[in-house]
């Protein structure tokens, strides 16, 4: 199949991008419902072979200029790498790093201190060595997965103090989501000292659900309301179960919990 690139989106629905091994693929992507200007989120959906695609989600930094244009030349560097790379003779993650590389350096060429931070996962399904995972992330982007019974087998962590002190135990998801400082980002695209982190080949299970979300997610739902929503039903469902979700918080369904009014991007893959 071809890639899907999802660049200034405002969807009211998932958007099916298809199947890989079995698994169906959903993207949602939307402003906040607050502003009138352009998403600044970006993602894209980029076929490697038949058993492998890179699921990737971008948010351009709404505080620094130029937002959307880093995102969506984020998205098209790591694409075009993707793209130009031999199968035969290269690995998807050299295509992978060396499209990180390739966007942090055009983020950079745009200026006026533009920036974005960058979710990717790497999925296998049915290759030799089984169902995989294998996460890149640069910022406060996340990658999830789940089992089909609600257990947490991976969640990056956000390049952020809080994140760091929720991975430190110092604080848990909640208080984290309380937090003063929890939109402050120590790493992104677009800088001169912009550092990928590169996860671990991980095990997916066949009722594992693999999700890849901007901020705009993982700062309105708790992982635990995260995973209720997405592990279960069909991909598009399961989408537009936590999108829903997260655009009623943002417009203060729940008074007494965090809210933040945001682009909101991501990617569901699971069986259904």
């Amino acid at each position: 199949m071809a890639a899907a690139l999802y660049f200034q989106c405002d969807m009211s629905e998932p958007a099916l991008w298809g199947r890989l091994g079995g698994r169906a693929v959903a993207a949602y992507s939307s402003r906040s419902p607050f502003k009138e200007t352009v998403n600044e989120d970006a993602a894209a959906v980029i076929p490697w072979d038949e058993h492998s695609a890179v699921l990737a989600v971008a948010d351009g930094l709404g505080g620094a200029a130029r937002g959307e244009e880093a995102s969506r030349r984020a998205i098209q560097e790591l694409a075009d790498a993707i793209d130009r790379a031999d199968r035969q003779t290269s690995q998807l993650r050299t295509a992978i790093l060396d499209g990180i590389e390739s966007a942090n350096g055009a983020v950079m060429r745009i200026g006026a201190g533009a920036a974005t931070t960058l979710a990717v996962v790497e999925v296998t399904i049915g290759g030799p060595d089984g169902d995989l995972a294998r996460t890149y992330h640069v910022g406060d982007a996340g990658v999830l997965v789940c089992g089909g019974r609600g257990k947490v087998k991976l969640l990056t962590t956000a390049h952020s103090p809080v994140g760091y002190g929720v991975e430190a135990g110092l604080i848990d998801h909640h208080e984290a989501m309380h937090h003063d400082e929890r939109h402050l980002v120590s790493n992104v695209v677009g800088a001169a000292d912009s550092r990928i982190e590169i996860g671990a080949a991980a095990p997916l299970a066949k009722l594992d659900t693999v999700l890849v979300a901007s901020d705009g997610l993982f700062d309105n739902l708790t992982v635990a309301e995260i995973v209720s929503l997405v592990r279960r039903g069909p991909a598009a469902t399961a989408a537009q179960r936590v999108a829903q979700a997260a655009r009623e918080r943002m417009l203060g369904a729940a008074i007494d919990l965090p809210a933040k009014a945001d682009d909101l991007t991501l990617l569901v893959m699971r069986r259904g």
